[in-house]
């Protein structure tokens, strides 16, 4: 207790006595100054505090206390015509103010235990909050919350920089102004999580093609799922979203997709993913009224080139083989390794079933050409069989002599 009033003092060692003996040990000065030495000497729980001091006057007394003791109740004692002062204290930190009729052994005791346990309530709050700001810093998962209104009311470290927003910045701002998603395939703008848990109050998750533009521009792939937030009614109060970074999963996972259906060596499509075509192909045809062609090539003699110069010239090869087909082809057909020195090419949408002898013949005439494999100029030749749907039928076209032979390479 900081007061020179005897008397006021004297009422409230009473009425402690009275209602509670032994329970509250009261340390009294009478100047401001003496009341400051005496915190830095221990833990006090309460401090009653009278406004008019030897060496202090008014709310200015009240403001040097507080700086110095800002975590610790300060309960005011109001004198007469002191009450719009006490108030303002209270204003400015203090936990409560007490008249003069209010230092009875019912209202003050009552006082001192209520400021005493809200401090209480109030440390063991921001001790619970200080280790979840702690955990969701810690955690690898980016973190956003809102109000009902959309707003902004938290982030945590990992959505400042996966956003280019830090939390003072975003705190306040709508959530799309900082939350930017669009889709990786249309580029549209995505519609907002958020408000989609709050709308229907459920958890929601988004696109697997969603990508996050940071503040700079820089985009990053995301996984994510946003949960309404209610409070202990009920009621919903606001929203929060986790999300994560998962660049390389999804390029992983696409070049995992990719090595299932495409060919290592050539780049081209493999027997699985042709079938699809096929099939597709076919579908197409049938309710178009049109012919697709399927031409199985074969290189003539292509052991030789692995025999005499290596895998590694005859895999150059073969890969040089596979680009002068996709070169002689429409976009809209396709060129599959069926393994080895196999080729299968799918004409689609052809108009007369005569065009995929048109077609082969064109792909023959192509390998008139050398193929250039470093120091070396190859000549190969091919041979094609096709057949038609919804005409079946099968030709074998071969075009002049096997052109490999020491003679013919350099």
């Amino acid at each position: 207790m900081i007061s020179a009033d005897d008397g006021k003092a004297l009422r409230i060692d009473s009425a402690l006595a009275v209602r509670d003996p032994g329970w509250f040990h009261i340390e009294r000065v009478r100047r401001l100054s003496a009341g400051l030495e005496y915190l830095a000497k221990g833990r006090i729980s309460a401090i009653l505090l009278d406004l008019s001091l030897p060496d202090s006057e008014g709310i200015q007394t009240f403001e040097k206390l507080f700086e110095i003791a800002p975590d610790i109740p300060i309960l005011v004692l109001g004198g007469e015509n002191q009450e719009l002062a006490a108030a303002e204290a209270v204003r400015r930190g203090a936990q409560d103010y007490l008249l003069p009729n209010n230092l009875d052994s019912y209202s003050l005791p009552r006082a001192l235990r209520t400021a005493i346990q809200r401090k209480f309530v109030e440390d063991a709050l921001y001790v619970e909050k200080e280790r979840a700001l702690v955990t969701l810093n810690s955690i690898g998962d980016a973190v956003l919350c809102t109000n009902v209104s959309g707003d902004i009311t938290y982030m945590n470290l990992v959505a400042e920089t996966m956003t280019g927003w830090s939390h003072q910045e975003a705190l306040g701002q709508p959530l799309n102004a900082v939350f930017n998603i669009v889709d990786s395939l249309s580029r549209k703008q995505l519609a907002n999580p958020l408000e989609i848990a709050i709308r229907e109050n459920r958890s929601v998750g988004l696109k697997d093609t969603c990508v996050l533009i940071r503040r700079d521009g820089f985009e990053s792939a995301i996984d994510d799922s946003a949960s309404p937030i209610h409070n202990r009614k009920g009621t919903i109060i606001g929203a929060v979203i986790v999300f994560h970074d998962v660049t390389v999963e999804r390029a992983l996972s696409l070049q995992l997709l990719r090595a299932a259906q495409f060919d290592a060596l050539t780049n081209l499509p493999n027997r699985a993913l042709l079938a699809n075509r096929i099939a597709l192909a076919i579908s197409l045809a049938h309710r178009q009224k049109a012919f697709v062609a399927v031409l199985f090539l074969d290189l003539d003699h292509f052991k030789y080139i692995n025999d005499s110069l290596g895998h590694a010239i005859g895999d150059r090869l073969l890969q040089s083989v596979a680009k002068r087909l996709c070169e002689n082809l429409r976009a809209s057909d396709t060129v599959c390794r069926q393994g080895g020195d196999e080729f299968i090419i799918l004409l689609t949408q052809i108009t007369h079933s005569e065009d995929a002898a048109v077609g082969a013949k064109k792909i023959l005439l192509s390998f008139n050409a050398p193929h250039l494999i470093g120091k070396h100029s190859l000549l190969i030749d091919a041979s094609i069989g096709s057949s038609v749907y919804p005409e079946p039928c099968i030709a074998r076209r071969k075009l002049g002599e096997t052109r490999i032979g020491p003679s013919r390479r350099r």
